[in-house]
């Protein structure tokens, strides 16, 4: 299991790539949070934009499907989009992602 991390540039983005993903079964779940900021360096140049962070909870199997889905959804030039391991859950829940992201 994994949970992939991307920022949006507005919650309606975030939105649409999270159903999208969910719809495709890349991502079990996808969670909005709004409200970041983000500082970054960009063309040499420090910015600060607010940003609306998007979670999935997926599986690396599917990650590079899930990348291009994302890719092809998302504004940016360059969206970072990162896994990062979950390491436990609960026995339920990982039966009920892997179910779900089955793509």
């Amino acid at each position: 299991m994994i949970e992939v991390e991307v920022n949006c540039p507005d919650v309606e983005t975030a939105r649409v790539i999270a159903r999208a993903t969910v719809e495709a079964g890349l991502a079990a779940c996808a969670n909005v949070v709004a409200g970041v900021e983000s500082v970054y360096l960009w063309q040499g140049r420090v910015e600060s934009d607010p940003e609306v962070t998007l979670r999935m909870k997926s599986r690396m199997a599917v990650f590079d499907r899930l990348c291009a889905l994302i890719a092809r959804h998302h504004p940016y030039d360059l969206p970072a989009i990162v896994a990062l391991p979950v390491l436990a859950a609960n026995p339920g829940y990982a039966d009920w992602l892997d179910e779900g992201t089955r793509g």
